[in-house]
């Protein structure tokens, strides 16, 4: 019986297998050019590359122009974005740690797009800063002041499925090895499957069987465009922390059906959907959705929210709660997370020959740090 962590253990995500369980999450950050990524993102990632995380998820991208959250998100919708997105992933891959998987969240944001970079308030774009007509499933805004999105009709949803499609067609060109479909954090898919922004009474709205439909279809649409090679999962909603939203159960019964329909895995997360709602946030606060919907629908399972330490993510793992970990902020205060993981954990993991002198067994100054 192997010693080592299960952490630093690989992990099979459908087709393709991650050297180890660590993930980043895919994080915006803000700073794209219509969609195109900056030089900005040559740094962010080529970081991420480099620090021993087994999978690096690309940050939410915009699937058609108006599915963008703020003017600087990335996207994936025209040919200027996918040949600046191919240099940042040149240039992280020149770096990149052996086996590291390189995988690209899709979303739409939906009544949540048109809205203010985060340090610029987050609030909806005004009408001297260029905002957009926003969509949703009905005609509801996110909350007060908010654009009033227009409902899609059959012929949009359609059009929105197939922008996801192409997006994912230009990832599949890109060399990206995992796509995810983003449908939690109140963004369009989401906004589907709530009943709190979902007030539809066609095959889209109502039941529980309806409220899923549109992430089905996404899913079914998806999974047919790109090879068998590439791995399609996705970040699901677990709950909206508001009564009468989405539950737990629920949650259950719709990653069910996208296992049914060719998910290789489910990143587990919550909330996003309603401003008022209250978030219990404390260590580890969504890991138990991950381990239920893990335990009873079977599928491969991404924890995520408030992870932070190695003990942590190997105590989730060896309980067999989720079947991978992920981290944002982590990652962001430390983009070595992977080699220092490895270091407290007793993992002897590559690193780049030029950064090996700064190895816990060769640098005398390690000692220092703890003093």
């Amino acid at each position: 019986m192997s010693n080592t962590p299960k952490l630093f253990t690989p992990l099979a995500i459908g087709p393709v297998t991650a050297p180890n369980r660590i993930a980043v999450a895919p994080m915006c950050q803000y700073t794209a050019d219509d969609g195109s990524m900056t030089d900005w993102h040559v740094q962010h990632l080529m970081n991420l590359a480099m620090s021993g995380a087994g999978l690096v998820m690309i940050e939410a991208t915009g699937v058609e122009r108006r599915g963008r959250i703020t003017h600087g998100c990335v996207g994936l919708y025209s040919d200027a974005n996918e040949r600046a997105m191919a240099r940042v992933l040149a240039a992280a891959r020149a770096v990149q740690l052996p086996g590291t998987l390189f995988g690209i969240q899709l979303q739409h944001a939906g009544r949540k797009a048109s809205s203010q970079r985060p340090w610029e308030s987050g609030a909806a774009l005004t009408s001297d800063q260029d905002p957009w007509q926003t969509v949703s499933a009905s005609a509801k805004a996110f909350g007060p002041n908010w654009h009033t999105p227009e409902a899609l009709d059959d012929a949009g949803i359609a059009r929105t499925i197939e922008a996801f499609v192409q997006a994912a067609i230009r990832a599949v060109r890109l060399g990206i090895e995992v796509i995810e479909l983003h449908m939690t954090h109140g963004y369009l898919v989401h906004q589907f499957f709530s009943p709190l922004s979902n007030t539809r009474t066609d095959n889209y709205g109502g039941s529980l069987e309806n409220r899923m439909r549109f992430g089905i279809e996404l899913m079914q649409a998806v999974r047919a465009a790109v090879p068998k090679s590439v791995a399609v999962g996705v970040r699901i909603a677990a709950s909206d922390w508001v009564e009468g939203g989405v539950t737990v159960d629920e949650a259950v019964t719709f990653t069910a059906k996208l296992k049914e329909h060719g998910a290789a895995y489910a990143c587990v997360s919550s909330g996003g959907l309603d401003p008022a709602a209250k978030i219990t946030v404390g260590p580890g606060y969504q890991v138990g959705f991950a381990d239920e919907i893990k335990k009873k629908t079977g599928i491969t399972t991404r924890a995520v929210g408030m992870i932070v330490s190695p003990e942590q993510a190997e105590e989730i793992l060896v309980k067999g709660q989720a079947d991978q970990i992920a981290l944002a902020r982590a990652f962001l205060d430390n983009p070595r997370w992977g080699w220092h993981a490895a270091d407290a954990l007793g993992v002897d993991l590559k690193r780049p020959p030029q950064y090996d002198r700064a190895r816990k067994a060769l640098w005398p100054g390690e000692a220092l740090k703890h003093k």
